[in-house]
């Protein structure tokens, strides 16, 4: 059974230069993903613990139980007493997957990009660990900022916040890193089908170019390079789209890097940074984007002409 990229939550479209538009024919992530941003309904709270109904994780109400950050090892060490003492009725909280924090993240908001309404307290907007290690730099540690929803890595000396987590999600699928206790892959996972590529995880269909503007490109350049793509038919699909940023990231195989896709990869000609089809909350006129060489998710702005084209193809 595929599992699809969660939904980003993001609801409006803007431009270049960060005004909102009307979503329509603009082929941005709100044109296709709006009616499906999760309402506050989404975590069901209960004392001191909060489930995502979206993932079936069960998180600390209190995003800083530790009341100030911590270096990744005092991060571990800080669960590993609040299991002894049964914190909130509970021996088997753990620091969350890289995937498991990024699927908090709501790209409609921002100081903390939280879907709004949510029961969480204490949400710091910097960065929280995850337990997910860096394939590339093995010394850092992969952490999500709060408040607009970048992930890259840090240093496990460093000092950060921790949100435990508890439970396994049957949607969320495992980060490859060895590190998940989630949806594992199947096997083969991506399966090329002449011009395009099926990966059996999510259900989508990616292009089998990477690189689809032969070149770094900008951001509304991007969209009409999709654009062309619908009417050249490639696979016999005609309703591609510019991915959004969870779909980009879906692809990402934390044990890998340079590219950070899953070994084996059936792609033609990976680049290192990606544009999505989601704006970035924090700043409008600034898009997500996915450095595919690291597995970094971060941000720039739309004027850029410094990043390349894929292409997906699915539910929507």
């Amino acid at each position: 059974m595929p599992h699809p990229p969660l939904p980003t939550g993001q609801t409006f479209c803007a431009d270049a230069t960060g005004a909102t538009i009307p979503c329509h024919g603009t082929g941005q992530d709100a044109e296709f993903f709006a009616h499906a941003a999760p309402g506050p309904e989404r975590f069901a709270l209960s004392d001191d613990v909060v489930t995502d109904r979206l993932t079936g994780l069960i998180w600390l109400r209190d995003a800083n139980a530790a009341s100030f950050p911590l270096s990744w090892q005092e991060g571990h060490d800080f669960i590993k007493t609040m299991n002894q003492s049964a914190h909130a009725g509970h021996n088997d909280w753990r620091l969350p997957d890289r995937r498991e924090l990024f699927s908090l993240i709501c790209f409609d908001q921002t100081g903390p990009a939280l879907p709004a309404g949510h029961p969480f307290v204490n949400v710091f907007g910097g960065w929280y660990w995850t337990s997910t290690v860096s394939a590339m730099h093995p010394a850092q540690v992969w952490h999500v900022q709060f408040s607009g929803g970048r992930m890259f890595w840090g240093s496990r000396t460093g000092y950060e916040l921790v949100w435990p987590v508890r439970g396994a999600s049957p949607v969320l699928p495992v980060t490859g890193a060895g590190d998940s206790v989630n949806a594992p892959w199947p096997r083969p996972r991506l399966v090329r089908q002449g011009p395009v590529v099926l990966d059996a995880l999510t259900g989508l269909t990616w292009t089998a170019s990477a690189d689809l503007a032969h070149g770094p490109t900008g951001w509304e350049e991007a969209f009409a390079t999709i654009n062309r793509l619908d009417r050249e038919r490639p696979g016999g699909t005609a309703t591609w789209r510019l991915p959004t940023i969870r779909e980009l990231e879906s692809l990402v195989d934390a044990s890998r890097h340079s590219p950070a896709l899953p070994e084996g990869h059936p792609f033609d000609h990976p680049a290192e940074a990606y544009w999505s089809s989601t704006s970035s909350a924090f700043e409008r006129d600034w898009a997500m984007c996915l450095y595919l060489h690291k597995g970094a998710v971060g941000v720039a702005h739309k004027g850029d002409q410094g990043f390349h084209v894929w292409a997906v193809s699915g539910p929507a």
